[in-house]
């Protein structure tokens, strides 16, 4: 996490330099939260800085399965306080209509200067899974930014996920992953398609950082 955070650090730093601003993609979940904790005490212009998830459910920021409560609980405290945040939720809108309107707005911080994905153990990233409904469609490069998605488990919240051309463009790519199942993931997903190993599309431009526990 550490290392990572020293990476992400830099080329923050960079696009910075380079831009004079910087768009800054994180995930969801439980595994970046010690990622947040480090590199939002970073000594760089966080209010250069626009930060948004690389998927959400759709539910509202007062739900406790928002990756955007969790980002701004996490993360947006302390320096990174002053960053710009942008959330992929629009209130009193269906996920369609939702959709069509973040990808409009996120169109304006592209493309991403630094982009920080996690994977599950089905190879699965942002909310690109495995066998979807919507995946051909959030794959294709005639995607818009932002692209509905229905969970294949009923159980699941419907969520909007960058599309994939938007993610494969980022300019820095880095893959946090946990654990051996998920290295072992990484390996087999080095073998897949996109199509049934979503996460193997940004891998040949990325660094993966994994630990065991």
């Amino acid at each position: 996490m550490q290392s990572l955070a020293s990476t992400v650090e830099v080329e923050l730093s960079n696009a910075i330099k380079n831009r004079g601003l910087a768009t800054f993609v994180v995930p969801g979940g439980t595994t970046p939260k010690p990622f947040f904790n480090i590199i939002r005490d970073s000594d760089i212009e966080w209010e250069k800085i626009t930060i948004f998830p690389t998927d959400e459910r759709w539910v509202s920021m007062e739900n406790s399965r928002s990756n955007a409560r969790l980002i701004q609980r996490e993360l947006l405290t302390g320096r990174a306080s002053k960053a710009n945040f942008v959330t992929l939720y629009k209130k009193n809108k269906t996920l369609d209509q939702g959709a069509s309107l973040l990808a409009e707005n996120i169109s304006n911080y592209l493309p991403i200067d630094v982009l920080v994905l996690g994977m599950g153990v089905d190879m699965h990233t942002a909310s690109l899974f495995p066998g979807s409904p919507g995946l051909a469609l959030a794959q294709s490069m005639n995607a818009a930014e932002v692209v509905p998605v229905t969970p294949l488990d009923n159980s699941l919240e419907p969520r909007v996920t960058l599309s994939a051309r938007v993610l494969e463009k980022a300019v820095n790519t880095h893959v946090l992953i946990i654990g051996l199942e998920k290295k072992n993931a990484v390996k087999e997903a080095e073998k897949r398609e996109p199509a049934s190993a979503p996460i193997s599309q940004f891998l040949p431009n990325a660094t993966v950082h994994w630990s065991p526990v």
